[in-house]
């Protein structure tokens, strides 16, 4: 019976990303369902939906375990950026049965604002009631915090494939200390499922010290694994293939 790998993008993104992975994977034989997050499946070119910038991330949470739920099956959960902290949250729901995490968001616990978070997130942070708003980056910072890494051709590929984000997600991730609903705190002695956390060196976004803290807190349950020479946008960057060979070499060794 083929294993299921559900696929969790993470801000500004959508199924698209997933591609790489989910064509490699798909020939070592899973079956692999990239979810796209409630008003990410729409065009780049228009404006967001107006409700955007209010969702939490537990509108989310709860979208995805129904979709998981409706699996018959409990999958393997991989998630990329907030999509690995939304990861680390269904696992605490028991709904994984091994859950990677790539260059994955933190939760409730961990202080995440570094410099280079910070410098990536500035024209966000610095407009007014952003916690109510749909936010994207411009490019300029795309590229300083996910994108570096990339042909500049390619840098401009991917960033027009970006769509708003919910600025009160925003808010919940790197705010957690105000957020009165804990929307981002994992108990993390309901987390019983193996985990593999993938860092990546060069990453700006998510970076190394952060991934680190977050590999801490899951102890034994954690394979923890740093890329040189990749950033956030691991999923694509060159060199993708050894990245996605040594997670399956990981599942093919732990869900068996």
């Amino acid at each position: 019976m083929k294993e299921t790998i559900f696929m969790i993008h993470g801000m500004w993104g959508s199924a698209w990303y997933w591609q790489n992975y989910q064509r490699y994977l798909e020939a070592k034989g899973y079956h692999c369902i990239a979810t796209t997050l409630r008003y990410h499946d729409v065009d780049p070119t228009q404006a967001p939906h107006p409700e955007l910038g209010s969702l939490s991330l537990d509108d989310y949470l709860n979208d995805l375990e129904q979709e998981i739920l409706a699996l018959g099956v409990k999958p393997i959960i991989m998630g990329h950026s907030m999509g690995g902290l939304l990861a680390q949250l269904l696992a605490s729901r028991g709904l994984a049965k091994a859950v990677v995490l790539i260059t994955p968001a933190s939760p409730a616990g961990i202080v995440a604002l570094t410099p280079s978070v910070i410098k990536s997130f500035w024209s966000i942070l610095t407009t007014w009631r952003f916690w109510q708003k749909p936010m994207r980056l411009s490019f300029d910072e795309a590229v300083y915090a996910m994108l570096h890494l990339l042909p500049a051709s390619q840098q401009q590929q991917v960033y027009a494939n970006m769509v708003y984000e919910s600025g009160r997600a925003a808010f919940e991730i790197g705010y957690w200390l105000f957020d009165m609903q804990r929307a981002t705190r994992v108990p993390t002695n309901k987390v019983t499922c193996p985990i593999l956390l993938i860092a990546a060196q060069e990453d700006r976004i998510t970076p190394v010290s952060v991934q680190r803290k977050i590999a801490d807190k899951y102890k034994e349950l954690v394979t923890y694994r740093e890329f040189p020479n990749h950033a956030h946008w691991i999923v694509q960057e060159e060199g993708w293939e050894h990245v996605v060979g040594y997670i399956e070499d990981w599942l093919t060794k732990t869900i068996q």
